[in-house]
């Protein structure tokens, strides 16, 4: 028995998790929710799915960022985009313009893996203010993509030295 009630959770829902283990045999997973803060069911959001070797490893895969939208990097390459949330509290309706922030968060996110830039914190961050110039539409264009891409990349180069 895991002690996670079945009761809170309903098929199709996003969670967030550790796995712990997987069932040599028939694949089953345990995993752990923790009683830590972030762990649980994720509300509305984007769910992305990267090639894990575009996740660049880290101890850190919650990162609440600064435009009001979190973002969690799983090793397992899916990435959430979704609003700042406390597990197992009420969830406010997301207004139009955090819709917009997780938009464009989720598009930056999109042309960074277009183009194999390993995606991080900072460099989501530094193509979110990149592509603040650009309405969020725009973002899907391939040069727009290109362009935040290579400017993330040489940023995040010259951060590093």
């Amino acid at each position: 028995s895991s002690g996670i009630n079945a009761e809170y959770f309903a098929e199709g829902d996003l969670i967030c998790a550790e796995v712990s283990e997987v069932g040599n045999l028939d694949g089953m997973l345990k995993i752990h929710m923790r009683t830590h803060e972030k762990y649980g069911k994720l509300p509305e959001g984007v769910l992305i799915k990267v090639p894990s070797v575009l996740i660049k490893r880290s101890k850190l895969h919650f990162h609440r960022l600064p435009c009001n939208a979190t973002v969690i990097l799983g090793s397992n390459g899916f990435v959430w985009v979704g609003p700042h949330f406390v597990p197992d509290q009420p969830i406010e309706v997301v207004s139009m313009t955090l819709r917009e922030t997780i938009a464009r968060l989720v598009n930056v996110i999109k042309a960074l893996i277009a183009y194999g830039v390993q995606l991080f914190d900072t460099i989501i961050l530094t193509g979110y203010d990149i592509s603040l110039k650009y309405k969020v539409k725009e973002l899907l264009k391939s040069e727009v993509m290109e362009h935040i891409a290579q400017e993330s990349y040489e940023h995040s180069q010259h951060q590093t030295l």
